[in-house]
């Protein structure tokens, strides 16, 4: 009796290369930049800040918010409020930025930053370094700031209980050509973060 043998061939099936994002949106969630949020205490900064925050989590991006209050508090608590020491506080909070951003994250930044030539000295850093930078002028009147009072700075200071409240007793220097001018006090905090959202989204960052 002969064996028989069957000889049963499998062919192999190569699933297809995956194909690499290639959407300029995909590509933008893992591009960095640095928003610099500046304006008065009470100017809505940080509220703008973290609704913009939100907006950007949800479609996927890495968002970190360098909240000013607690830079002062972890990062910065060893410093004062003379002209000297401000520059020096936001020339720590650039340095972090600028490593954010260059690892990827939209970095919003809700600080002061009284000084034109402190902000410039971001942008400068910025600009060495190749992360996207841009600085946006929450306008808000000192008088609707004062209204607001979030803080309770502003009465303090009228109390005579501090002194150096940036706007009021020491010197606040406008940016001349922001990125963007935000005026907080004529429009809703979604409306506010919608605008930076569109110029994010016109220089090819959102």
């Amino acid at each position: 009796m002969t064996a028989t043998t069957t000889t049963t061939t499998t062919t192999a099936t190569t699933a297809p290369p995956a194909t690499a994002p290639t959407s300029t949106n995909q590509e933008n969630h893992v591009t960095g930049a640095t928003v610099w949020l500046t304006g008065l205490p009470s100017a809505g900064k940080t509220t703008i800040a973290y609704e913009l925050a939100g907006r950007l989590r949800e479609e996927g991006h890495r968002v970190e918010v360098l909240d000013g209050d607690e830079i002062r508090t972890f990062l910065t608590a060893d410093l004062g409020f003379s002209r000297e020491d401000r520059h020096t506080n936001v020339q720590r909070v650039g340095f972090l930025a600028d490593l954010l951003s260059r690892n990827g994250v939209k970095t919003l930044v809700p600080v002061i930053a009284p000084y034109a030539d402190s902000r410039e000295a971001v942008r400068k850093r910025h600009r060495a370094s190749g992360a996207a930078y841009l600085e946006v002028h929450v306008a808000t009147p000192v008088e609707v700031c004062s209204e607001r009072d979030v803080k309770g700075l502003y009465a303090k200071q009228a109390a005579g209980e501090i002194s150096g409240l940036t706007g009021v007793d020491d010197p606040y220097e406008e940016p001349e050509s922001p990125d963007l001018r935000i005026e907080s006090h004529t429009q809703s905090v979604q409306e506010s973060a919608a605008a930076l959202y569109a110029l994010l989204a016109e220089r090819g960052l959102a």
